[in-house]
Protein backbone atom coordinates (compact mmCIF):
# COMPACT_ATOMS: atom_id res chain seq x y z
CA UNK A 1 0.00 0.00 0.00
CA UNK A 2 2.92 1.95 0.46
CA UNK A 3 3.79 2.12 -3.31
CA UNK A 4 0.40 3.07 -4.28
CA UNK A 5 0.49 5.85 -2.36
CA UNK A 6 3.18 7.36 -3.69
CA UNK A 7 1.55 6.38 -7.39
CA UNK A 8 4.42 3.76 -7.72
CA UNK A 9 3.82 0.04 -7.77
CA UNK A 10 6.84 -2.69 -6.80
CA UNK A 11 7.65 -3.29 -9.95
CA UNK A 12 7.95 0.22 -10.71
CA UNK A 13 5.08 1.33 -13.19
CA UNK A 14 2.82 3.87 -12.94
CA UNK A 15 -0.35 2.62 -12.00
CA UNK A 16 -2.22 3.27 -15.51
CA UNK A 17 0.84 1.62 -17.27
CA UNK A 18 0.93 -1.79 -19.04
CA UNK A 19 3.71 -4.40 -18.65
CA UNK A 20 5.17 -5.30 -21.96
CA UNK A 21 3.30 -6.98 -24.63
CA UNK A 22 5.08 -9.29 -27.16
CA UNK A 23 3.24 -11.13 -29.64
CA UNK A 24 4.25 -14.11 -31.72
CA UNK A 25 1.91 -15.44 -34.44
CA UNK A 26 1.66 -18.85 -36.46
CA UNK A 27 3.70 -20.55 -34.02
CA UNK A 28 1.82 -23.70 -33.93
CA UNK A 29 2.53 -25.36 -37.43
CA UNK A 30 -0.15 -28.51 -36.66
CA UNK A 31 -2.77 -25.49 -35.93
CA UNK A 32 -5.39 -23.83 -38.06
CA UNK A 33 -4.20 -20.75 -36.70
CA UNK A 34 -2.44 -19.21 -33.39
CA UNK A 35 -0.76 -16.85 -31.22
CA UNK A 36 1.32 -16.48 -28.30
CA UNK A 37 1.39 -13.83 -25.56
CA UNK A 38 3.38 -12.30 -23.11
CA UNK A 39 1.92 -9.87 -20.98
CA UNK A 40 4.96 -9.64 -18.68
CA UNK A 41 5.90 -12.65 -16.88
CA UNK A 42 2.29 -14.09 -17.69
CA UNK A 43 2.35 -15.75 -21.22
CA UNK A 44 -0.55 -17.12 -23.09
CA UNK A 45 -0.46 -19.72 -26.22
CA UNK A 46 -3.76 -19.93 -28.30
CA UNK A 47 -4.18 -22.27 -31.10
CA UNK A 48 -7.33 -22.88 -33.10
CA UNK A 49 -8.06 -26.21 -34.56
CA UNK A 50 -11.04 -26.57 -37.19
CA UNK A 51 -13.24 -29.59 -37.59
CA UNK A 52 -16.08 -30.33 -39.78
CA UNK A 53 -19.14 -30.57 -38.22
CA UNK A 54 -23.42 -30.72 -38.32
CA UNK A 55 -25.17 -27.27 -37.92
CA UNK A 56 -27.42 -27.61 -34.79
CA UNK A 57 -31.32 -27.82 -35.67
CA UNK A 58 -32.08 -24.38 -34.10
CA UNK A 59 -29.27 -22.77 -36.22
CA UNK A 60 -28.86 -24.86 -39.41
CA UNK A 61 -27.43 -21.66 -41.33
CA UNK A 62 -24.51 -21.41 -38.69
CA UNK A 63 -21.11 -22.64 -37.57
CA UNK A 64 -20.00 -22.34 -33.86
CA UNK A 65 -16.86 -21.17 -31.69
CA UNK A 66 -15.74 -23.33 -28.50
CA UNK A 67 -13.15 -21.90 -26.47
CA UNK A 68 -11.40 -23.56 -23.94
CA UNK A 69 -9.49 -21.90 -20.90
CA UNK A 70 -6.82 -24.23 -19.52
CA UNK A 71 -4.64 -22.71 -16.13
CA UNK A 72 -2.15 -25.76 -15.71
CA UNK A 73 -0.62 -26.55 -12.69
CA UNK A 74 2.63 -25.94 -15.09
CA UNK A 75 1.58 -22.30 -14.95
CA UNK A 76 1.63 -21.67 -11.10
CA UNK A 77 1.86 -23.77 -7.99
CA UNK A 78 -1.77 -21.68 -7.24
CA UNK A 79 -3.35 -24.35 -9.66
CA UNK A 80 -4.02 -28.34 -8.49
CA UNK A 81 -4.04 -31.13 -11.64
CA UNK A 82 -7.17 -32.47 -12.03
CA UNK A 83 -10.35 -31.25 -13.46
CA UNK A 84 -10.32 -27.62 -14.71
CA UNK A 85 -10.60 -25.07 -11.21
CA UNK A 86 -13.34 -22.46 -10.91
CA UNK A 87 -11.04 -19.66 -12.40
CA UNK A 88 -10.11 -21.63 -15.42
CA UNK A 89 -13.83 -22.47 -15.87
CA UNK A 90 -15.05 -18.92 -15.40
CA UNK A 91 -12.29 -17.50 -17.63
CA UNK A 92 -13.93 -20.27 -20.74
CA UNK A 93 -16.96 -18.40 -20.25
CA UNK A 94 -16.14 -14.95 -19.97
CA UNK A 95 -14.45 -15.69 -23.38
CA UNK A 96 -17.09 -17.51 -24.64
CA UNK A 97 -19.40 -14.33 -23.71
CA UNK A 98 -16.80 -11.64 -25.51
CA UNK A 99 -17.05 -13.56 -28.64
CA UNK A 100 -20.43 -13.51 -28.42
CA UNK A 101 -21.39 -10.10 -27.20
CA UNK A 102 -18.32 -8.27 -29.85
CA UNK A 103 -19.16 -10.45 -32.86
CA UNK A 104 -15.79 -11.12 -33.58
CA UNK A 105 -16.81 -13.69 -36.18
CA UNK A 106 -19.93 -14.22 -37.39
CA UNK A 107 -21.37 -17.72 -36.79
CA UNK A 108 -22.98 -17.44 -40.55
CA UNK A 109 -19.42 -17.25 -41.92
CA UNK A 110 -18.67 -20.64 -40.33
CA UNK A 111 -21.38 -22.29 -42.68
CA UNK A 112 -20.45 -24.71 -46.03
CA UNK A 113 -24.16 -26.48 -46.72
CA UNK A 114 -26.71 -25.21 -44.63
CA UNK A 115 -28.57 -27.49 -42.71
CA UNK A 116 -25.65 -29.92 -43.11
CA UNK A 117 -22.35 -28.97 -43.44
CA UNK A 118 -20.31 -26.29 -41.21
CA UNK A 119 -17.22 -25.42 -39.41
CA UNK A 120 -16.35 -25.54 -35.17
CA UNK A 121 -13.54 -24.04 -34.18
CA UNK A 122 -12.09 -25.23 -31.20
CA UNK A 123 -10.04 -22.62 -29.74
CA UNK A 124 -7.55 -23.97 -26.86
CA UNK A 125 -6.42 -21.30 -25.00
CA UNK A 126 -3.90 -22.42 -22.24
CA UNK A 127 -1.47 -20.90 -19.61
CA UNK A 128 2.36 -21.33 -19.59
CA UNK A 129 3.52 -18.64 -16.90
CA UNK A 130 0.76 -17.28 -14.80
CA UNK A 131 1.54 -13.45 -13.05
CA UNK A 132 -2.03 -11.79 -13.12
CA UNK A 133 -4.56 -10.25 -16.18
CA UNK A 134 -4.90 -13.72 -17.30
CA UNK A 135 -8.30 -12.21 -18.89
CA UNK A 136 -6.34 -9.40 -20.80
CA UNK A 137 -3.76 -11.89 -22.43
CA UNK A 138 -6.65 -14.58 -23.27
CA UNK A 139 -8.48 -12.02 -25.36
CA UNK A 140 -5.07 -10.65 -27.23
CA UNK A 141 -4.11 -14.24 -28.11
CA UNK A 142 -7.36 -15.20 -29.52
CA UNK A 143 -7.96 -12.42 -31.71
CA UNK A 144 -4.28 -12.89 -33.10
CA UNK A 145 -4.92 -16.29 -33.77
CA UNK A 146 -8.20 -16.17 -35.55
CA UNK A 147 -6.44 -13.64 -37.97
CA UNK A 148 -4.13 -16.08 -38.14
CA UNK A 149 -6.54 -18.42 -39.26
CA UNK A 150 -6.82 -20.39 -42.49
CA UNK A 151 -9.08 -22.58 -43.55
CA UNK A 152 -9.07 -25.61 -46.63
CA UNK A 153 -11.83 -25.18 -49.15
CA UNK A 154 -14.31 -27.55 -48.68
CA UNK A 155 -16.62 -28.74 -51.61
CA UNK A 156 -19.94 -31.12 -50.39
CA UNK A 157 -19.75 -33.66 -53.84
CA UNK A 158 -23.32 -33.70 -55.33
CA UNK A 159 -23.02 -37.69 -56.17
CA UNK A 160 -22.26 -39.09 -53.09
CA UNK A 161 -23.33 -35.59 -50.79
CA UNK A 162 -19.51 -35.93 -49.09
CA UNK A 163 -17.39 -32.77 -48.45
CA UNK A 164 -14.23 -32.93 -50.07
CA UNK A 165 -11.72 -30.82 -48.19
CA UNK A 166 -8.82 -28.98 -49.91
CA UNK A 167 -5.66 -28.68 -47.98
CA UNK A 168 -3.53 -26.66 -50.78
CA UNK A 169 -5.96 -24.15 -51.13
CA UNK A 170 -7.20 -21.83 -47.93
CA UNK A 171 -8.27 -18.95 -47.28
CA UNK A 172 -8.32 -16.49 -44.51
CA UNK A 173 -11.15 -16.50 -41.93
CA UNK A 174 -13.45 -13.21 -41.95
CA UNK A 175 -13.03 -11.24 -38.49
CA UNK A 176 -15.48 -8.45 -38.04
CA UNK A 177 -14.32 -7.07 -34.84
CA UNK A 178 -11.15 -6.56 -32.89
CA UNK A 179 -12.43 -6.70 -29.08
CA UNK A 180 -9.57 -5.97 -26.88
CA UNK A 181 -9.72 -6.49 -22.79
CA UNK A 182 -8.16 -4.38 -19.90
CA UNK A 183 -8.86 -5.24 -16.71
CA UNK A 184 -8.09 -2.92 -13.30
CA UNK A 185 -7.46 -3.90 -9.46
CA UNK A 186 -9.45 -1.18 -7.54
CA UNK A 187 -7.35 -0.65 -3.67
CA UNK A 188 -9.09 0.80 -0.69
CA UNK A 189 -12.04 1.79 -3.48
CA UNK A 190 -10.01 4.52 -4.55
CA UNK A 191 -7.11 3.68 -5.91
CA UNK A 192 -7.42 2.12 -9.28
CA UNK A 193 -4.25 0.09 -11.21
CA UNK A 194 -4.25 -1.22 -14.74
CA UNK A 195 -2.85 -4.77 -15.78
CA UNK A 196 -2.32 -6.23 -12.37
CA UNK A 197 0.39 -8.80 -11.22
CA UNK A 198 -0.66 -12.25 -9.44
CA UNK A 199 0.57 -10.39 -5.99
CA UNK A 200 -1.63 -7.32 -6.90
CA UNK A 201 -4.54 -9.17 -7.74
CA UNK A 202 -4.46 -11.49 -4.53
CA UNK A 203 -4.35 -7.97 -2.36
CA UNK A 204 -7.09 -6.01 -4.17
CA UNK A 205 -10.54 -5.06 -2.71
CA UNK A 206 -12.37 -5.52 -6.36
CA UNK A 207 -11.66 -6.22 -9.87
CA UNK A 208 -12.62 -5.08 -13.02
CA UNK A 209 -12.31 -5.98 -16.89
CA UNK A 210 -13.38 -3.96 -19.62
CA UNK A 211 -13.79 -5.01 -22.97
CA UNK A 212 -14.12 -2.71 -26.15
CA UNK A 213 -14.22 -2.71 -30.03
CA UNK A 214 -12.54 -0.29 -32.59
CA UNK A 215 -15.94 1.56 -32.81
CA UNK A 216 -15.56 1.96 -29.03
CA UNK A 217 -18.25 -0.11 -28.48
CA UNK A 218 -18.55 -1.07 -25.07
CA UNK A 219 -19.04 -5.55 -25.12
CA UNK A 220 -18.49 -6.61 -21.90
CA UNK A 221 -17.88 -5.59 -18.73
CA UNK A 222 -16.71 -7.77 -15.99
CA UNK A 223 -16.67 -7.27 -12.53
CA UNK A 224 -17.08 -10.66 -10.10
CA UNK A 225 -18.04 -8.71 -6.61
CA UNK A 226 -15.94 -6.84 -4.56
CA UNK A 227 -16.47 -3.07 -3.25
CA UNK A 228 -18.53 -0.86 -5.38
CA UNK A 229 -17.35 1.73 -8.01
CA UNK A 230 -18.33 5.25 -9.16
CA UNK A 231 -19.63 6.61 -12.35
CA UNK A 232 -16.86 8.15 -12.94
CA UNK A 233 -14.42 5.54 -11.69
CA UNK A 234 -16.11 3.34 -14.24
CA UNK A 235 -15.94 6.41 -17.00
CA UNK A 236 -11.83 6.16 -16.52
CA UNK A 237 -11.63 2.50 -17.03
CA UNK A 238 -13.69 2.49 -20.25
CA UNK A 239 -11.63 5.71 -21.40
CA UNK A 240 -8.32 4.18 -20.35
CA UNK A 241 -9.28 0.28 -22.23
CA UNK A 242 -10.26 2.72 -25.66
CA UNK A 243 -6.97 3.82 -25.47
CA UNK A 244 -5.68 -0.07 -25.28
CA UNK A 245 -7.65 -1.21 -27.74
CA UNK A 246 -6.18 1.04 -30.25
CA UNK A 247 -2.90 -0.07 -29.26
CA UNK A 248 -3.27 -3.80 -29.48
CA UNK A 249 -5.14 -3.59 -33.03
CA UNK A 250 -1.61 -1.88 -34.26
CA UNK A 251 0.35 -4.67 -32.54
CA UNK A 252 -1.87 -7.45 -33.91
CA UNK A 253 -1.40 -5.95 -37.39
CA UNK A 254 2.24 -4.84 -37.45
CA UNK A 255 3.31 -8.88 -36.31
CA UNK A 256 0.93 -10.29 -38.99
CA UNK A 257 2.67 -7.93 -41.79
CA UNK A 258 6.04 -8.82 -40.79
CA UNK A 259 4.77 -12.72 -40.62
CA UNK A 260 3.16 -12.01 -44.24
CA UNK A 261 6.48 -10.34 -45.19
CA UNK A 262 8.33 -13.46 -44.05
CA UNK A 263 6.61 -16.01 -46.15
Amino acid sequence: MSFLKENCRPDGRELSEFRTTTLNIGSISTADGSALVKLGSTTVICGIKAELANPTVEAPGKGYIVPNVDLPPLCSSRFRPGPPGEQAQASSQFIADVIESSEIIKPEDLCIDRGKLCWVLYCDIMCLDYDGNILDACIIALLAALKNTRLPKVTVNKATCKPEIDLKERHELPVHKHPVGTSFCIFQDSILIVDPTADEESLSTSRLSVVTDEEERLCSLHKPGGTSLSAEKLQTCINRATARQREIQKLIEKVLNSVKAAQ
